[in-house]
């Protein structure tokens, strides 16, 4: 098996935000920064894994700040995870005031990514060297993130699930129950 450094799959991309990609608000439309975060995924994943990369699933996205025209954006990506197929891309958004100066963070996402060949079939990856802390962090924070989520999914699977546990915590919010 070979292994590789989380430094071998860093892309950074800066582009111009455009009034083309605005809002009827003048701020940089949601969509458009996923897509671009969706593009420096692939190419991170695709770059580490020696392979095309597909999404299989996208975290939480918090839009933390507003993006303006006229700021330039740049996104970095780092693999920070490797299951066997598949690799966990951390993909940092911030946005720079070119008049002032001023960066500011505006989001952070984690998308999972899977390697193919050129039949469309999963293939392995390599494996990831953890070197610092910083990297063991990252690593761990996405393992952990991944067992939630399978742990998350089968809970909540159709066959299984048990409306007499969850009633009672309905009463928190905002609804009305008509069983």
């Amino acid at each position: 098996m070979t292994y590789k450094y989380p430094e071998q799959s860093h892309v950074t991309i800066t582009e111009l935000m455009r009034p083309s990609n605005s809002n009827f608000s003048g701020k940089i439309h949601g969509g458009y920064i996923l897509n671009l975060m969706d593009q420096i995924a692939f190419a991170c994943a695709s770059k580490y894994s020696g392979h095309y990369a597909v999404t299989a699933s996208v975290d939480k996205v918090d839009f933390l700040k507003p993006i303006e025209v006229g700021e330039l954006v740049t996104m970095k990506a780092a693999v920070n995870y490797v299951g066997r197929t598949s690799m966990v891309v951390g993909v940092r958004v911030e946005a720079e005031n070119i008049k002032t100066g001023e960066v500011k963070h505006c989001n952070s996402s984690f998308f999972t990514m899977v390697a193919r060949d050129g039949e469309g079939n999963s293939v392995s990856v390599p494996g990831l060297i953890l070197n610092n802390e910083h990297t063991v962090r990252r690593f761990v924070r996405s393992a952990h993130r991944q067992k939630q989520g399978k742990e998350r999914r089968a809970q909540f699977k159709k066959d299984s699930f048990k409306l007499d546990e969850h009633l009672e915590s309905l009463n928190d919010y905002n609804i009305k129950l008509e069983l």
